[in-house]
């Protein structure tokens, strides 16, 4: 009976996570968010209503499929995206014209009360509610970078304790009740209506009320009819009219947004139901009530970037705030550097390296993280779960756009391993057969061989060349079809590729990682030799590291005399010729990392290429060759490593040449890719 019990009940399980949803449960934490609810489900039958006690409640109702969505500011996100709850955050507020998806947190005082932020200690403050962006993440965090509020971390004392040391007495809605940082609160302290100060408005009620004097909030907050009562406190310790927020606030936020299970069908129809209603019916909270569901400020929702996650959403320097504060991080030295290896091929060169690097103490040097992509490994480097990774420019572009900086260039001439200041780079190059009749002018129409999608040789430069002489972001429309790993499986760049050779079901086809054959500069060259394509967009040494006996076993047999490079404006030349037919000469692969990691990154690397470069100590491993694959980790082309100076951001370490092509190819958004548009998509992800 039992066997059959549970058959059916994991049957009845099945059907129902297999099941469309047919209406948005949203999930509400007071009466009067519940009332609205119901008001906005009369015009949008879409939407139905749930009601919990607050917001911790809802976001493990939605984890458990009990609700569908609810709306957060950044430090709700921020917990709601942690790996026990895994929501994502897919719509926006936006508050400005013609757009802003941020806002400002600001510190609001009463005029003629005279002190600066340096004077807070002693004073009585407000707070919209624990753990929230503008009344607690953001100010605390501020004031303890500021070392107005001496905090020495979470092995000292809770952040909390902190605090209630230096402030006189506070309102934090959800801080422990009977504690000093709920002593100025009107009501139950709670993160909810049910305390008069929660929220916004509420915390600028306390202000107005006399019961506090600084109300840590939004930009938006103060009422334009009460403006001239009050001012903000800035940074450099003096006072500012409330409209001065641009210059005069603690710092910019994303805005509040949706968060919902990843399921692009469940976001697809929350978008849809919000869609139906008007602004008023969203932006309007009736009565005394403040920013009820959305906030009463917000102009319109806009849609997030497919897979944005909360760490993109919020970005890298407010998750650094909040995981400061938060109780949970711990601070380990390690010697070690964890490098993130791209696909299985790369992770079992990656593996060789960290064992080879144990030191005597039993501890490695190297530790490898992985991931099935380039873009995956970024994000495990921004989230502080790997370090970093060697990219190509295309990808170093990427990373800096999401804040990553180079630590180390790729020097591919001996001669210049020992001058540091000779800066290392390669030509972009198109390579065809020889005797194909194939030119850069009779080029539409042909099959292309590409490294894989946003690569420097194989996608930025030609496809840069072929936007400009077409104005048209549609490829598809000039190569008839062709492989370019990381394109869409239905897309004709996906045609052509190989896959790791599995006769059926081979999901690495047009995968971008080694894994797929046709993938990087010698799987490109191999994708033309096999007649896969017609013109393959490589390196310029690519050719002759794969042929004439040079290269692996499908290159055994391939000569260098057989293949032509073509450029604009030149008929086919031999492949020697690069230096005056090419496409581009182009920055070198970088070690991209994070900017506090940088000069440890280089440490660790002079010591590992001092160990296992081509002159290296140790001749067990090699750093620079590649087994069972091609250039995997660093170029097998590579000398040695350069440090790129602290302080070099991405834009100064490829040029403004590579930049102007870039920034052109941009303007074709399709081919973006969604790690960049997530970092991308809104202002207040750059550094105040």
């Amino acid at each position: 009976m039992k066997p059959l019990l549970l058959v059916a009940l994991l049957g009845c399980l099945a059907a129902a996570l297999a099941a469309p949803a047919e209406k948005v449960r949203w999930c509400l934490k007071s009466d009067q968010e519940y009332q609205k609810c119901l008001t906005l489900a009369a015009k949008a039958p879409g939407l139905s209503c749930v009601k919990k006690d607050n917001t911790f409640d809802c976001i493990v109702a939605i984890k458990a499929g009990e609700a569908d969505a609810i709306t957060l500011d950044g430090g709700d996100i921020y917990t709601a995206g942690l790996i026990n709850y895994d929501l994502h955050p897919i719509i926006a507020e936006d508050y400005g014209t013609p757009s802003d998806t941020c806002y400002f947190a600001v510190a609001v005082v009463k005029k003629g009360t005279e002190f600066g932020i340096q004077h807070l200690k002693g004073k009585k403050s407000c707070h919209t509610g624990l753990g929230k962006s503008a009344g607690w993440n953001i100010p605390i965090g501020t004031l303890v970078s500021m070392d107005i509020l001496e905090w020495q971390g979470i092995e000292d004392k809770p952040v909390e304790e902190a605090v209630s040391q230096f402030f006189q007495a506070s309102c934090v809605p959800g801080a422990t009740k009977g504690s000093k940082l709920c002593e100025l609160c009107k009501g139950d302290c709670s993160r909810s209506q049910t305390e008069p100060y929660y929220g916004y408005s509420g915390a600028f009620q306390c202000l107005a009320e006399d019961a506090g004097e600084v109300a840590f909030v939004k930009h938006l907050t103060v009422p334009d009819s009460e403006k001239d009562k009050y001012e903000l406190l800035c940074k450099d310790n003096t006072r500012a009219p409330i409209d001065s927020y641009e210059r005069c606030h603690l710092a910019r936020v994303p805005a509040h947004a949706v968060v919902t299970r990843k399921d692009p069908q469940l976001a697809e129809l929350i978008w849809t139901t919000l869609s139906s209603l008007t602004a008023s019916d969203l932006f309007t909270s009736e009565g005394s009530d403040k920013d009820l569901i959305f906030k009463d400020s917000a102009k319109k929702l806009v849609r997030l970037p497919p897979n944005t996650d909360s760490f993109l959403y919020l970005g890298a320097v407010y998750t650094s705030i909040v995981r400061s504060l938060k109780k949970e991080q711990t601070t380990e030295a390690s010697s070690a550097i964890k490098w993130c290896a791209v696909g299985h091929a790369e992770t079992v060169k990656c593996d060789a390296w960290s064992i080879n690097s144990v030191k005597e103490d039993g501890t490695s040097t190297i530790e490898c993280q992985n991931a099935p992509t380039v873009e995956e490994c970024l994000k495990k480097i921004m989230r502080k779960e790997a370090d970093a990774i060697a990219v190509d420019g295309g990808q170093v572009y990427t990373a800096g756009k999401c804040g990553l900086v180079p630590a180390m260039v790729e020097q591919y001439d001996q001669d210049h391993c020992s001058s540091p200041a000779i800066s290392s780079s390669y030509y972009a190059v198109a390579v065809v057969k020889a005797g194909s009749g194939v030119t850069w002018e009779n080029l539409q129409g042909k099959r292309s061989c590409h490294t894989g999608i946003g690569r420097t040789a194989g996608w930025n430069i030609p496809m840069g060349h072929v936007h400009k002489r077409t104005n048209d972001c549609d490829f598809t429309k000039f190569f008839s079809s062709g492989c370019a790993p990381g394109a869409d499986l239905s897309s004709p760049f996906c045609r052509q590729c190989a896959g790791s050779g599995k006769a059926v079901g081979d999901k690495d086809k047009c995968a971008a990682n080694a894994n797929e054959q046709y993938y990087g500069y010698a799987g490109a060259f191999r994708c033309l030799v096999d007649g896969a394509g017609d013109v393959a967009f490589i390196k310029h040494t690519t050719v002759s590291e794969n042929s004439d006996g040079n290269g692996p076993a499908w290159a055994q047999a391939v000569k260098s005399g057989d293949y032509e490079l073509i450029c604009p404006g030149k008929g086919p030349v031999p492949i020697t010729d690069f230096a005056t037919c090419n496409l581009a000469q182009v920055p070198a692969h970088a070690v991209v990392t994070r900017p506090d990691t940088h000069s440890e990154v280089v440490r660790i690397l002079f010591d590992q290429q001092a160990k296992f470069g081509p002159s290296g100590s140790d001749p067990t491993f090699r750093l620079f060759q590649s087994e069972g694959g091609k250039n995997l980790l660093f170029k097998d082309s590579t000398k040695c490593l350069h440090e790129v100076q602290a302080g070099t951001n991405f834009e100064q370490f490829l040029g403004q040449n590579y930049m102007n092509s870039m920034n052109s190819l941009r303007q074709c958004g399709e081919t973006t890719p969604d790690l960049e548009k997530s970092c991308t998509f809104h202002t207040c992800q750059q550094k105040n």
